[in-house]
């Protein structure tokens, strides 16, 4: 474990190193991700002029939740969308040799190589946002319900980068140049939304299959509804599986990766 997170660091201290080269798009992304930040927030606020209620939540639990995706979309930024999108490259390219070649994990080391430190403003902004809109709720939070917000908070942001990966990982069969990212493009913006909005099969296909409405909105959930053991089953079950989807289908994938050297 030691042994990862030296490697770890490493990975940090080079990317800060290399970010400082490039200041433009330092400052570019931060103008970009405030522009999101803002968008979101008169999204909702527009809705609540015509109701006191959004699926349940009033407009200081729906900006907690707001705050609360843009948090888990920062953390991913910062950690993994850099080598997500170096992924399906890596593979097209034959490019994939140079992790397996590694004495690691070789996905520990493409998942998490490149840390975007151009995204770490960012971070800090939505940390402050959750850490405002946490500090300020009226209605008081119970700490040890807080302690399993912010862990199955972690857990979305995690589980977000693994349903990405799985239509990233198409690329190994595809060889097309992203899989089927444009389809998670496409469906993920239900993350950005509280899940009682859905109902049905719909509302169960996306926290049983495509679990997006675990990312942000069942970790609310828990701050604010009595019984929390089923939500929190409802995040472990679909979790453990994708998890275990991520790294079967990886080892399918190696199977069939035609490397540079083939």
């Amino acid at each position: 474990m030691m042994r990862y997170l030296r490697l770890y660091l490493h990975f940090v201290r080079f990317s800060f190193s290399k970010a400082m080269e490039f200041r433009i798009d330092f400052f570019f992304r931060v103008v970009m991700d405030l522009f999101f930040y803002v968008t979101q927030f008169l999204f909702f606020n527009i809705i609540y002029l015509h109701t006191p209620l959004l699926a349940g939540w009033n407009l200081e639990q729906m900006s907690l939740f707001i705050a609360s995706f843009i948090f888990i979309d920062a953390l991913h930024m910062t950690i993994f969308a850099t080598n997500a999108w170096w992924f399906p490259i890596a593979i097209n390219r034959g490019n994939l040799d140079y992790y397996l070649t590694k004495p690691v994990s070789s996905f520990f080391f493409i998942s998490l190589k490149e840390f975007a430190a151009n995204s770490m403003i960012n971070l800090i902004l939505a940390s402050g946002l959750l850490t405002y809109f946490l500090c300020n709720y009226s209605g008081g939070l119970d700490p040890g319900r807080l302690s399993l917000y912010f862990i199955f908070l972690l857990n979305g942001t995690v589980l977000y980068f693994m349903v990405h990966i799985i239509f990233l990982m198409t690329v190994f069969w595809t060889q097309s140049p992203q899989g089927f990212a444009d389809v998670f493009y496409a469906a993920e913006k239900v993350f950005q939304r509280p899940d009682k909005i859905f109902t049905g099969y719909v509302r169960r296909f996306f926290v049983y299959v495509l679990p997006f409405s675990i990312m942000a909105s069942y970790p609310v959930r828990i701050l604010f509804e009595k019984n929390i053991s089923t939500l929190v089953l409802e995040i472990l079950v679909p979790s453990c599986f994708i998890y275990l989807v991520v790294f079967f289908v990886w080892k399918k994938g190696l199977r069939n990766y035609s490397s540079a050297s083939s």
